[in-house]
């Protein structure tokens, strides 16, 4: 009996061990703390089996002996646990940590190329959820059975900022009747066009944060590397569209459970479950995110906060520096960067700097700008439109004519973008709006010109005079202003005329003659005059 009724405790220590394992998924490492309690746990369930055994009248000096010596391991292992937490903090370790992230000083203006529109992502991911959701209810083949995920991850694919997330399942129910083919898209939404693609698969997406057993992605790697202390997962595609799962593995520099950074990367293809590890230093250039951007985040702070040590971060704060209350990302160079301000532990409210951290790589620059914190240009934007009542996004940094530039977009209560804005991050006073990201820009740089921060650049183009008969001649409207573009025969130049200048151009058709004067510009030449008919004798002609 005594032998059965151990084997009996046995196997319920095991079962309870095996399903505890299997919903919660700890790393069989010594630097998991989930590993630690897993240990616990087993102790302390073998602990309350031994006690009702106990009040059963069962060996009950036995039962003292086992309960003591349980008692002790728990203690045991939570002070190890204890003790080695301590030793792997800051408060022991303040240079260590310090010396996690290398910073460089950066130079903004030759750092941060002034990016076209096409390329700056005007939409948050709020915005972007708000879109998805769109699509996926006119979508009338799926949307009864999947809806989007809110992972949303933001990526360069193909030069252009984007943010992809797979669907899910609706419901337990859905589930179970479509698992066997699998989630069948993803979204694509476009940040800078608002263009919302649903990508669909030829084979569908098995393995996702929606399984419920062995395809659910955690559990997926978990088995597979059951050591590896994984980082928040992200969701990505490849230049071929393919859907990955992105699993950063931490590292840890510092004692036991310190000094976290990014070792290896292991990428999961979402279809076919196939892993591939990659170390943290070749990882492939089409992966937009190996450290997340609250881990960037934390390093920098240690990096800013513990120059001096530990206890001059708490007490005397001197030299110490912090990141503000949000982040962005910025597109450059086929990557992502992870943007931040930088500001004093003293929480006055201006910035001293502010930070941009790659993603794939945590190359981090720094870069000494004096100006407002993100939220003091919320407010500002906010401000100009306060009758409206629209709420401005966190900004994006960007160079702007060589100014640091804050842009936000502005929404409306119901989540949709409005207007944008500009504001001068060294002068925040300075702010624009406009209905359009080119309207915008072209208030803000009037406002520039108006406030004395630049100069009206003088114009040393030499004045050109071409003759011909006009071959093409196209009209369009370019922020709310008329324009004609005019081609000659014998030329492949284009010219620009501007019909709040030259009213006359409505009268002319293709065929007829005319003489213009312009200047060369970069897609199309500016007309400086335009008359019909050849030039004068004396007036040299250039074809």
């Amino acid at each position: 009996m005594k032998k059965s009724r151990k084997l009996i405790v046995a196997i319920i220590i095991i079962l309870a061990a095996g399903l505890y394992y299997y919903v919660s998924l700890p790393a069989i490492n010594i630097h998991s703390s989930d590993v630690w309690f897993f240990v616990l746990f087993l102790l302390a369930a073998a602990a309350v089996l031994y006690a009702v055994r106990k009040k059963l009248g069962r060996g009950e000096l036995k039962q003292n002996k086992v309960m003591k010596t349980l008692g002790v391991l728990v203690l045991g292992v939570g002070v190890i646990y204890l003790i080695g937490a301590l030793l792997s903090s800051p408060i022991v370790n303040a240079k260590k940590y310090q010396k996690l992230m290398k910073v460089e000083e950066g130079e903004f203006t030759e750092d941060v190329e002034e990016l076209s529109f096409d390329k700056i992502p005007l939409l948050d991911k709020d915005t972007a959820e708000l879109l998805g959701d769109r699509k996926m209810g006119s979508m009338v083949d799926m949307v009864s059975q999947f809806e989007a995920d809110e992972i949303y991850s933001q990526i360069n694919y193909k030069g252009n900022p984007v943010r992809v997330t797979p669907l899910k399942y609706a419901s337990l129910i859905k589930w179970f009747t479509n698992r066997s083919n699998g989630i069948p898209a993803y979204i694509r939404i476009n940040m800078a066009t608002q263009t919302t693609e649903l990508v669909k698969l030829e084979e569908g997406i098995k393995y996702t944060t929606s399984e419920h057993f062995n395809r659910n992605i955690y559990r997926h790697l978990r088995f597979a590397h059951p050591t590896y202390i994984y980082d928040d997962l992200s969701f990505e595609i490849d230049e071929e569209g393919t859907p990955y799962w992105i699993a950063p593995v931490k590292k840890f520099n510092i004692g036991l459970f310190g000094g976290e950074t990014v070792g290896k990367v292991v990428l999961c293809n979402a279809v076919t479950g196939e892993t591939e590890e990659y170390k943290i230093e070749d990882v492939p250039q089409w992966v937009d995110r190996a450290y997340s951007a609250d881990l960037l985040v934390d390093l920098f702070d240690y990096y800013g906060t513990l120059k001096h040590g530990f206890f001059n971060s708490v007490l005397g704060q001197k030299d110490c520096l912090k990141t503000t209350d949000g982040y962005n990302y910025l597109a450059l160079d086929d990557d992502v960067w992870m943007y931040t301000g930088v500001t004093s532990v003293n929480g006055d409210q201006s910035n001293v700097g502010f930070v941009l951290s790659n993603q794939r790589t945590m190359e981090t620059k720094y870069y000494k700008v004096e100006g407002a914190t993100e939220t003091s240009a919320m407010s500002s934007a906010e401000g100009q439109v306060q009758n409206l009542k629209y709420t401005a996004t966190f900004p994006l940094l960007l160079n702007i004519a060589d100014e640091p530039t804050y842009f936000m977009a502005l929404k409306d209560d119901a989540g949709l973008v409005k207007k944008y804005a500009m504001v001068n991050v060294q002068k925040y006073q300075i702010v624009a709006i406009g209905d359009s990201v080119s309207q915008c820009e072209e208030n803000y740089l009037d406002l520039l010109l108006s406030n004395g921060v630049k100069e009206v650049e003088k114009d040393t183009r030499e004045v050109m005079t071409a003759t011909g008969k006009i071959t093409k001649i196209a009209q369009a409207v370019i922020d709310g202003s008329s324009h004609y573009y005019v081609m000659l025969e014998g030329s492949d130049e284009i010219f620009d005329v501007s019909v709040v200048d030259f009213i006359d151009i409505v009268k002319y058709d293709v065929g007829q003659e005319v003489t213009i004067e312009y200047k060369q510009g970069e897609k199309a030449n500016t007309v400086m005059s335009l008359t019909e008919g050849k030039a004068a004798a004396d007036t040299k002609t250039e074809e």
